[in-house]
């Protein structure tokens, strides 16, 4: 009678661990939908990022300045001979003055110029001595790649 009893209890215990087991699978779908729309924002909001004003950038082989911690002051130069400041219009009477305000209150004199390819290349130096007389030493002149090596034949 006592095995009688160890038979019918065992059974009905194994059905019971057996239910009460965790699932072992990992179920990756809402990890891959979070994962999209992540990767759906940053493609839409990558673009909207970029400052400056459209304009035809001279192409070259020069490698890319190192990186800074500030923000990065950046001239354009449009092709009819605007001078921006990040995204404001300035005069060239007034930019050295605005370069010394701007000078006074940063921390680093790198400054980036950003000249359409059109642009004469007297008016690109008239600019780079106003940055200069404004107190910024450190110039780099923004290029889009891919353009012409000198150091290897062309075909």
């Amino acid at each position: 009678m006592g095995a009688d009893v160890l038979k019918r209890e065992t059974p009905h215990r194994r059905r019971r661990r057996a239910r009460s087991r965790p699932m072992a699978e990992i179920n990756v779908t809402p990890f891959v939908d979070v994962m999209m729309v992540l990767l759906i924002i940053f493609m839409v909001a990558a673009p909207l990022l970029t400052v400056g004003v459209p304009i035809n950038l001279p192409e070259t082989a020069a490698t890319a300045l190192p990186s800074e911690q500030e923000e990065p002051l950046t001239i354009t130069i449009q092709a009819g001979g605007a001078v921006q400041i990040q995204a404001t219009d300035v005069d060239r009477d007034s930019l050295v003055p605005r370069l010394q305000a701007i000078a006074a209150e940063r921390t680093s004199d790198q400054v980036y110029v950003r000249a359409d390819g059109s642009v004469p290349y007297e008016v690109v130096m008239q600019v780079m001595g106003a940055l200069d007389a404004g107190g910024f030493s450190k110039i780099g002149l923004v290029t889009d790649g891919g353009g012409p090596r000198f150091d290897k034949p062309q075909e």
